[in-house]
């Protein structure tokens, strides 16, 4: 199973175990996801989730192979992306964290990353958009500029520069996210569950509405792109190895 689960008192760890492909997500791994989510919200006495890609990368987004059938019931894309989660969950970053694993990260409460941490949304740079919630949860997390320059070019953040722009919590030696994750987490179970609960359920229901037209949004942005030439080409030619020729339509 790509995905791992490890219990420490009351904090689950979820590891994205599939570096050989760079823990690009595949249905296997978003069934493994959301099956390890399920967990953390449905067991009473597991309070907080860490989910992390082990020392090298988090994640490079979806399998190109068959990432697009990478979905769940309860989660939607990867398993993670639209869940209606109780519990607070933290992303331990190391290595990269491209499109659709930026977007992973994006869907956590609050992310720990080490130096050797880089976010960036590269999806254009393919002839695609971002489809799982970066094209709103970006320009929320990040200033709009910001975001906007991460969604239309290859440019990305290290992990100091998240931090200054207040994307990222903390930021660590590398190999040290997933410690001071588990830190964090310890922290927060210090204080009361319910009320933990309570405070991010009153946060996340101030978003439902903004949520609901992003998702259309991506929806419309997503299904142009499906229309165009540009699209066929940025995929071939990565497939190809080569630079794409834009057409522009």
């Amino acid at each position: 199973m790509p995905i791992r689960q490890a219990l420490h008192g009351k904090v689950l760890v979820i590891t994205l175990d599939r570096e050989n492909k760079r823990n690009a997500i595949d249905p296997e791994m978003a069934t493994g996801i959301s099956a390890a989510l399920d967990r953390l919200d449905d067991d009473d006495d597991i309070w907080v989730g860490v989910i992390t890609g082990g020392d090298s990368v988090f994640c490079a987004g979806s399998d190109l192979k068959d990432g697009a059938q990478a979905r769940t019931e309860r989660g939607g894309e990867y398993g993670i992306i639209r869940r209606r989660r109780i519990k607070p969950l933290i992303a331990a970053v190391e290595g990269p964290a491209l499109g659709g694993g930026f977007e992973i990260a994006l869907a956590c409460d609050l992310i720990v990353a080490s130096t050797t941490a880089r976010f960036a949304l590269p999806e254009t740079q393919r002839g695609v958009v971002a489809t799982s919630g970066a094209l709103f949860r970006a320009i929320r997390a990040l200033p709009i500029h910001v975001a906007k320059q991460l969604l239309i070019t290859k440019d990305g953040l290290t992990a100091e520069r998240a931090f200054q722009l207040g994307l990222v919590s903390r930021v660590t030696e590398p190999g040290d996210a997933l410690r001071q994750a588990r830190d964090l987490a310890d922290e927060i179970c210090e204080s009361a569950p319910v009320a933990v609960r309570q405070t991010l359920a009153a946060i996340t229901s101030q978003y439902e509405e903004a949520d609901e037209r992003g998702w259309e949004a991506t929806a419309r942005a997503i299904a142009a792109v499906k229309a165009s030439d540009d699209m066929a080409e940025g995929i071939t030619a990565f497939f190809e190895r080569r630079a794409p020729q834009w057409r522009g339509r």
